[in-house]
């Protein structure tokens, strides 16, 4: 596996471990979200350095849709889900 793609499991796997975390352990939603957005940050930074600009726009510029559940674990998991399936995006166009 190439270092850039090394580079992006490890930031799915912080992901999972903030979404794992805010679901089992500590079930405060908004202080997952605000661990999710600062690994956000984190998460453009890199990939702007590693990948290319123009990917990390495409995990900045990624939101979740509006919700009509009422359930805040299940916005919560949305957004990570939104997130995770960026990175896997720009992973698939790596060679």
């Amino acid at each position: 596996m190439s270092p850039v793609k090394t580079l992006l499991e490890a930031q799915l796997k912080e992901l999972d471990a903030i979404e794992k975390e805010t679901a089992t352990q500590n079930m405060n939603t908004m202080r997952g979200l605000e661990f999710v957005h600062a690994w956000k940050v984190q998460a453009v930074a890199l990939i702007s350095q590693h990948v290319s600009p123009q990917a990390a726009k495409r995990l900045a510029d990624a939101k979740p849709g509006p919700s009509f559940t009422n359930d805040l674990f299940e916005e919560f998991a949305d957004e990570v889900d939104v997130y995770r399936q960026a990175v896997r995006a720009v992973m698939k166009e790596l060679p």
